[in-house]
C-alpha cells in the first residue's frame, strides 16, 4: 500500500518535471489517486506549503536561473510555462517581493545605509533601505561583512551611515524591545519564510520555543524541517529572534552566528526576563 510520504514525494517529482506546462491541482492530485480536496491537505501538510505555492517556487527558481544568464523577460515568461510576462511580474512580486526587472538588475537604483555597532554579543553590520532594516549580522571582521552584504545587493548604492530606522533597531539589543512596533523591515523572502519569521517575532523576549511548536502555530505540523530551513535563512539577526528557537529534546541547536552565541543570547535574556519580573 502505498504511504502518505511515498504520494508527496511522487507528486513533488512530477511537479518538478512538468513545472514548464504549469499543471492544475486537479491533474497533480490524478497522478497520486487522490481528490483534489485530500490532496491539497495532504501536501499542505508534509511540505508546509500548497502545490500552487510549490509550482511557483519550482517556476521563480527557474525563471531567476535565465535571467541571470540575461534571458529576455518574453523569452524567461515562455521558457518558464507562463503565459506572459505579466504572468511572471505577478510571480515575482508574489515570491521575491519586486518585480523580474529589479531581480535582474540586482538592487540597481536602490540605496543601503550601513554602519557597525557593538552589542553585549558581539560586533555587528546593520543594513537599512528607505523602507527598514535589511540585514543584520554578527561580524568578526568588517571587511568580510561588508563583502556579504554586497552580495546580497550587487547593484546596489552603498553609504556608511546610521539612519533613525538603524537606532530603533539597536534599541533591542539593550533588552528594550517596548519600540519593536517602530521597526520596519525590508526583506526578501518567500511567504512561506515570512511566515516563519513573523512566528518567531511573536516568542515574547526571555522565552524559547521549538521548531515543531513555530510549525504547528503557522499550521504545517509536517514541516519541521522546512520550518528550520526557513530559521536558517533569517537575514536579520537577533531582531527576528531566530536564537530563540530550539530542539525538541531540549538540545540549543545550530545558529548562524555560532551556537556559543545562541547559548549566551538565550541566557541573557532569561535573566533580563526575570530581574525584570521580580
Amino acid at each position: 500500500m502505498i504511504t502518505d510520504f511515498e504520494r508527496i514525494e511522487k507528486a513533488i517529482l512530477y511537479i518538478k518535471e512538468n513545472f514548464q506546462q504549469q499543471p492544475e491541482l486537479d491533474e497533480v492530485a490524478k497522478q497520486v489517486y487522490l481528490s483534489p480536496f485530500h490532496f491539497q491537505r495532504l501536501f499542505k501538510e508534509w511540505a508546509g506549503v500548497s502545490p500552487k505555492k510549490f509550482l511557483q517556487y519550482i517556476s521563480i527558481e527557474h525563471a531567476k536561473a535565465l535571467l541571470h544568464k540575461n534571458a529576455s523577460l518574453a523569452d524567461v515568461s515562455f521558457e518558464t510555462g507562463l503565459s506572459g510576462t505579466s504572468r511572471l511580474h505577478d510571480l515575482f512580486i508574489n515570491i521575491e517581493g519586486m518585480t523580474p526587472g529589479e531581480y535582474k538588475n540586482g538592487g540597481e537604483s536602490l540605496l543601503i545605509n550601513y554602519s557597525y555597532a557593538e552589542t553585549p554579543f558581539g560586533d555587528i553590520v546593520i543594513a537599512s533601505t528607505q523602507k527598514g532594516i535589511c540585514h543584520i549580522a554578527f561580524t568578526t571582521g568588517n571587511d568580510n561583512a561588508i563583502e556579504q552584504l554586497r552580495s546580497l545587493f550587487p547593484n546596489a548604492a552603498f553609504s556608511q551611515k546610521t539612519d533613525i530606522q538603524q537606532q530603533h533597531a539597536l534599541q533591542v539589543f539593550t533588552g528594550d524591545w517596548n519600540n519593536i512596533h517602530k521597526i520596519k523591515l525590508h526583506l526578501k523572502a518567500t511567504p512561506f519564510q515570512l511566515k516563519v519569521w513573523e512566528a518567531l517575532l511573536k516568542i515574547p523576549f526571555g522565552n524559547i520555543s521549538t521548531y515543531s511548536s513555530i510549525a504547528q502555530s503557522i499550521q504545517t505540523p509536517n514541516a519541521s524541517r522546512a520550518v528550520g530551513t526557513a530559521i536558517a535563512g533569517n537575514p536579520v539577526a537577533y531582531l527576528i529572534p531566530c536564537h530563540r528557537v530550539i530542539r525538541s529534546t531540549g538540545v540549543i541547536g545550530e545558529y548562524h552566528w555560532g551556537s556559543a552565541r545562541k547559548t549566551a543570547i538565550i541566557g541573557w535574556e532569561a535573566a533580563k526576563s526575570e530581574a525584570a519580573s521580580s
